[in-house]
């Protein structure tokens, strides 16, 4: 198996248009992955040497902040093949996946920080939270997520204030745009809530960073596992904000979609005993965060965010 992995290393992976898109749009971090994508098939044939592993195929669409190659081992086992672009922690991913250790989250095989490489357990990559009706997509993350929420390892994790300074600035800097005057008193509104979240730390704990049913993969071991972690230490309700928005796009052109996000949000604070208000902060916060800048950038979603953060 060890020659056929060998033979399949020439195989073309070209990363997905997603990726690509995502990194030539990432800001003061777009040139590191513009040479991070030059210098990825070289990565990338190393990274399938190193752990004698036969390319399959690259999944697709793929997610924006990394590439995914399907792969098999020596022994003939199935797996996943994770590069990651400079400014992605990879070590971090590496810490918390092993903390976790294929309890709630997909299992870490072997990882080499240094080149940004992870390689994972197989999951079914096309079928995630997303494909079940609402309310059980919503029973499943919850108990997905709690088994997640653990004391952290000696891994240097970022806090939620630490991880959320930059997102502050940035909004506040968007604010400032003559382009940004109608929505100037809902990113206040954003700013005052992260203020006051982060003015004290209720709880460490080693949280997911990315949750949404989108990140929670059918699995064989296990019916549901967590992908894709950004892992941080602080409050359970951080990790809630991107929930309370999955299946951002209906809950807009739903007329009582307002109402039903904010059930959604009762229901999951109340499912997993955490503090409504702090939710409903950190639910403004990361929307307008993720919302005005991408308005700036002419992305319809950037309008959909906003519309669903003055909900609360």
């Amino acid at each position: 198996m060890a020659s056929a992995a060998r033979a399949g290393n020439d195989a073309p992976l070209e990363p997905p248009p997603r990726l690509a898109r995502a990194l030539r749009e990432a800001g003061d971090a777009a040139p590191a992955g513009r040479t991070w994508l030059a210098e990825l098939p070289v990565l990338t044939r190393d990274a399938l040497r190193r752990w004698e592993l036969a390319p399959e195929r690259v999944q697709e669409p793929g997610g924006r902040s990394s590439l995914l190659v399907l792969v098999r081992r020596a022994d003939g086992g199935r797996a996943a093949l994770k590069l990651v672009p400079p400014g992605a922690d990879a070590a971090a991913q590496r810490a918390a996946l092993a903390r976790w250790d294929g309890f709630g989250a997909v299992r870490l095989l072997e990882a080499d920080e240094a080149a940004g490489a992870l390689l994972l357990e197989r999951l079914h990559g096309e079928v995630s939270l997303s494909s079940l009706p609402e309310a059980k997509a919503l029973l499943e993350a919850a108990g997905t997520v709690r088994r997640l929420w653990t004391e952290p390892d000696a891994h240097p994790y970022p806090s939620v204030a630490d991880r959320t300074a930059r997102a502050a600035a940035l909004l506040r800097t968007a604010a400032d745009e003559p382009w940004a005057a109608d929505v100037r008193p809902l990113a206040g509104q954003a700013l005052a809530a992260h203020a006051e979240l982060t003015a004290a730390e209720p709880e460490r704990l080693l949280l997911h960073g990315r949750f949404r049913e989108g990140k929670v993969l059918a699995g064989e071991r296990a019916p549901w596992l967590a992908v894709g972690p950004d892992p941080l230490v602080g409050e359970r309700a951080y990790d809630l904000a991107l929930p309370v928005r999955d299946r951002l796009e209906d809950l807009v052109a739903a007329p009582g979609g307002a109402a039903a996000a904010r059930r959604r949000l009762g229901r999951l604070a109340d499912s997993l005993e955490v503090d409504r208000e702090r939710l409903r902060g950190w639910t403004v916060f990361r929307a307008v965060a993720d919302g005005l800048p991408a308005l700036g950038r002419g992305h319809r979603r950037g309008a959909l965010l906003l519309e669903f953060a003055s909900w609360f």
